[in-house]
């Protein structure tokens, strides 16, 4: 199957920033951050975060460019999952307070809602017929 020009240039923005977001993260986690000041701790929260919302965009970017069909399916099931998501892990935090569970980091919540988003695509796409 071919692949669309709007899928092409999603792939190819995917691979930049989750390649950027790997790198960061791998620095960070092999100690190259350690021993950082406070204030260039806080520069490498933002720099981690911007491949994330580098994501975000080119998926919206995306659903914008895409056909009406493919564009209408990717938007209902980045609705679902978001929603999914958001309560999923506000149950968890939930149960952080009552119950007493383990603590989940609040950056969990984009593996979350992209584990959301493919588990929602069959439903996305019956809504679709």
């Amino acid at each position: 199957m071919e692949q669309t020009p709007q899928a092409k240039t999603y792939i190819t923005r995917t691979m930049l920033f989750m390649g950027l977001y790997v790198l960061i993260n791998a620095g960070a986690i092999a100690g190259l951050m350690d021993g950082l000041p406070i204030p260039a701790r806080w520069g490498l929260t933002a720099l981690v975060s911007l491949p994330i919302a580098g994501q975000i965009w080119a998926t919206l970017v995306m659903i914008r460019d895409s056909d009406e069909f493919i564009g209408a399916f990717l938007a209902r099931q980045f609705i679902l999952a978001s929603g999914i998501a958001m309560a999923l892990f506000s149950a968890w935090g939930f149960a952080e307070s009552y119950a007493g569970a383990a603590h989940v980091p609040g950056w969990m919540i984009y593996p979350l809602f992209w584990a959301c988003f493919a588990l929602v695509a069959p439903f996305a796409r019956k809504a679709t017929k």
